[in-house]
């Protein structure tokens, strides 16, 4: 598709920007192409789309089902009993529904993990994002469980071909402390041969770091690294309670960390990502907003405000992860993460835009773009997103957003009730 942008604000300036097959061949003023889509930029801003480094997209179905509970039982009691019922139906049209929310909220790539991987594979292709999909690697330390584990895996990668090219399968072994050792070596090789990316919760809690300690002597990223899992292809989520040590050894391997600011206060974790030791040892990261049952919403702009506050709050320092800077965590940043090029509204690039619309009353009167964004917007600010040369989303509307979201309702009532 040729899509032709017109009078929008680009980098403080009024422009037109040309995509042909999700790559820009031009930007500049009265340009005359020849057009399938032609958008009207006019009181809009072009910026590159967000990218959610983190997610169980189908959780949308849980959203405000069991809210302000200690972690543990939340997951025993609530989380762990529904999603054993299940269905290759329920996680699609869960997952569609997450699709359709992210969207909405400009965001065009996502990482996620979770149960029934075809199905938020199919859902997140007719809905056309870039999708990271990993299935929940969890063994707990079961032989039996871990090759029968193995072999879905080596099914899903070749599966995954069929979804090309918005789906990218990558190996998702839950925790240290739901896989084991065996299951992780086979992982680390796995990803070393065939160049696949590592997703993994990495020092969430603090049962997490004692449980490392005490079945294998050691730090929780000490142990991965002695099994050949930390590289640059790993992508750790959380990393909460990581120690100095801890994050020489991810700085010096390559290693990615995604931070979720709103779920680990959700959740109250006990500690804030160490933002300072990320930036001494060198450590790309990005954000995250994980998924519904422990964030309720997937909007990036909100994640990217927390964020900031939060690392400000916790260094006593106001000055800390300003708004340009965390806007590039949600987009140039998490782009390198996930080894997507440059993120940048260019000439020659393949970055998905999305344009923001500058008449609300939260863009007035807009003395700094990248501030409104992060401290005064939030998701409903997105109105067009262009995802691999494909409008998704004009005027915030996204084709049959009524039925995804009447199916959703239907789906996740019907699991609460099912088998009571």
């Amino acid at each position: 598709m040729k899509i032709l942008i017109r009078n929008v604000l680009l980098n403080g300036e009024t422009t037109d920007i040309y995509i042909n097959e999700g790559k820009i061949e031009a930007i500049g003023s009265s340009l005359t192409r020849d057009a399938d889509k032609v958008i009207n930029g006019e009181g809009k801003v072009a910026v590159p789309s967000f990218i959610n480094g983190h997610t169980h997209a189908a959780m949308t179905l849980f959203r405000g089902y069991a809210d302000d509970m200690p972690l543990r039982r939340w997951l025993e009691e609530k989380i762990w009993v529904l999603e054993a019922k299940l269905t290759e139906e329920d996680v699609y049209w869960g997952a569609k529904l997450a699709c359709l929310e992210m969207i909405k909220n400009g965001i065009t790539v996502f990482n996620d993990m979770y149960w029934h991987w075809e199905a938020t594979a199919k859902a997140a292709f007719e809905m056309g994002l870039r999708a990271y999909i990993s299935a929940v690697f969890i063994d707990m330390f079961d032989r039996k469980r871990a090759e029968e584990q193995i072999e879905l895996n080596l099914h899903l990668y070749d599966l995954s071909k069929k979804y090309s090219p918005n789906v990218v399968f990558t190996l998702g072994p839950h925790a240290i402390y739901s896989v084991s050792e065996f299951s992780l070596l086979w992982v680390s090789e796995f990803s070393r041969k065939n160049g696949v990316f590592v997703h993994m919760h990495v020092a969430e809690t603090e049962d997490e770091v004692k449980f490392a300690k005490e079945r294998y002597g050691t730090s929780v990223v000490d142990f991965l690294d002695s099994l050949g899992l930390i590289s640059e292809r790993f992508v750790g989520c959380h990393g909460c309670w990581l120690t100095e040590e801890e994050c020489e050894i991810l700085g010096r391997k390559g290693a990615k960390i995604v931070h979720m600011p709103v779920s680990n206060m959700k959740l109250a974790v006990g500690k804030v990502v160490p933002h300072l030791l990320f930036s001494k040892y060198g450590i790309s990261y990005c954000l995250g907003t994980d998924g519904c049952a422990s964030n309720n919403h997937l909007d990036m702009i909100e994640t990217m405000k927390f964020a900031s506050l939060l690392a400000k709050f916790a260094t006593g320092d106001p000055t800390v992860l300003p708004a340009y800077e965390v806007f590039q965590l949600a987009t140039k940043k998490a782009a390198f993460c996930f080894h997507l090029g440059e993120w940048e509204i260019k000439v020659g690039s393949t970055v998905d835009i999305i344009l923001l619309d500058l008449k609300r009353p939260e863009f007035v009167p807009n003395f700094d773009l990248y501030s409104d964004i992060v401290y005064a917007a939030n998701g409903s600010c997105v109105d067009t997103v262009i995802c691999m040369g494909n409008v998704l989303m004009e005027d915030r509307k996204v084709p049959n957003e009524e039925e995804i979201m009447e199916n959703a309702r239907r789906i996740a009532r019907s699991l609460v009730d099912r088998d009571r």
